[in-house]
């Protein structure tokens, strides 16, 4: 987390996260649709994290680990209203999710199963701000 993130989170207190507006208010792209196996287990994922977690996504994703006022269908990029987006990567082994901050966002292997979406996440939220594509 970088010193911008800590002092927002410090002066600001823990926000509540809603996972089920978040997952209403996404687009998929680049071959995801929302009942893909791995969506779903993104998903799932997300519903098991804690809000501290979700926090990590959520600032990971789009630069800020706030919701705006009246939720995720009020999410601002960098040209205006932009829903939180998921878009299909080629899967490689050990291969991290990245994002793209200005446009909300994640960039997301296909992986082969809940426990390694969940582990290779966790490392990307924990090691994101150092920059990275292999961990």
């Amino acid at each position: 987390m970088t010193n911008c993130s800590l002092k927002e989170l410090l002066l600001s207190g823990m926000p509540e996260i809603d996972v089920t507006d978040w997952k209403s208010n996404t687009e998929y792209t680049s071959g995801y649709e929302k009942e893909d196996p791995v969506i779903k287990c993104f998903w799932e994922v997300v519903e098991e994290f804690t809000q501290e977690e979700c926090v990590l996504l959520l600032q990971f994703v789009t630069g800020s680990s706030r919701v705006p006022h009246g939720g995720f269908a009020y999410l601002m990029g960098g040209s205006g209203l932009q829903k939180f987006t998921i878009a299909a990567v080629p899967y490689t082994s050990n291969l991290l999710p990245t994002s793209s901050t200005c446009i909300n966002m994640l960039k997301l292997p296909e992986y082969p199963s809940k426990e390694n979406l969940k582990d290779r996440i966790l490392v990307a939220l924990h090691c994101g701000s150092y920059g990275y594509t292999m961990a």
